[in-house]
């Protein structure tokens, strides 16, 4: 998956809907009847959501319980969100806190919903040629990568997982894209392929967990590095404002939040399981 959008359940170029909507508004207001769109929502996900598999699970889970059908469009965060500011989706999941909150304080989201949560975990070759394995400071665990050179794989699209690997640069107080040599690759790539280039090259790399247990190739790599509490992972659902963008279905969007949040919700996702574990845990109380 590449930093690029992806459409799921929507074969045509989905966001000609954003200049007809209004038309469509005028004329269903005029004969009295719901919006076009109404029963279709559309919302965007992040790559881990989709190449997991929740994101097919949610949605059928959610249409068998409402009868409202839900279409992905599948990006990293940071142009998920640019979708959510644009309007051509009526929702976004994704989990970068301080950007969503953005999203809200500018008035395009309407209103943030913090609904569930994995966490992040550094791999690497099996021989960790870095010695980081059992480390439980993520920062401290670069650090040493950094220190001996070893190359590390960074997605750097603007992903929520690329802006947690940044954070976690920056509390080691390193920069390493301005610091030169050639152990700090960028890929521009997703999760899935970012993965794939660091099992080719044997190299270290940040990951959401429920990726990489889905994955089906992490030959020569393994979980090194686990258990900074820096490293939980929370996805949250923003819910796009009719007031920024008038055509947007806020009452499917609202529906949506409402039942993802709720018991059923809830038990939607810690059914979606790997071996017997849960990929993402709901958060019964936003943190």
């Amino acid at each position: 998956m590449t930093s690029g959008v992806h459409l799921a359940g929507c074969p045509t170029r989905a966001r000609s809907r954003t200049r007809l909507a209004a038309a469509l508004l005028a004329i269903g207001l005029c004969l009295g009847a719901a919006p076009a769109w109404a029963g279709v929502l559309h919302l965007a996900v992040t790559t881990s959501i989709e190449a997991s598999g929740l994101s097919a699970h949610l949605a059928a889970s959610f249409q068998d319980a409402t009868n409202i059908t839900l279409r992905t469009v599948v990006a990293g965060t940071g142009q998920a969100l640019v979708l959510g500011r644009r309007g051509d989706v009526d929702a976004t999941l994704t989990h970068d806190a301080a950007s969503e909150e953005a999203l809200v304080a500018e008035g395009i989201g309407l209103e943030r919903r913090t609904v569930m949560e994995n966490e992040f975990v550094l791999i690497g070759p099996d021989d960790d040629p870095a010695a980081i394995a059992g480390m439980t400071d993520v920062s401290a665990a670069l650090t040493r990568i950094a220190t001996a050179g070893e190359v590390f794989f960074s997605r750097a699209d603007d992903s929520g997982t690329h802006k947690a690997e940044l954070r976690f640069w920056r509390d080691a107080g390193l920069t390493p894209a301005a610091d030169g040599g050639g152990w700090y690759l960028k890929t521009g790539m997703g999760q899935g392929a970012n993965l794939n280039m660091a099992a080719a090259r044997g190299a270290y790399t940040l990951i959401d967990r429920a990726t990489w247990l889905t994955s089906g190739n992490r030959a020569g790599l393994t979980v090194l590095v686990e258990g900074d509490p820096r490293l939980i992972n929370r996805y949250a659902l923003v819910l796009i404002d009719p007031r920024a963008h008038t055509h947007v279905n806020v009452t499917d969007a609202r529906a949506f939040a409402d039942w993802l949040t709720s018991p059923d919700g809830h038990a939607a996702i810690a059914a979606f399981q790997i071996d017997s574990a849960p990929l993402f845990r709901p958060v019964l109380e936003a943190p």
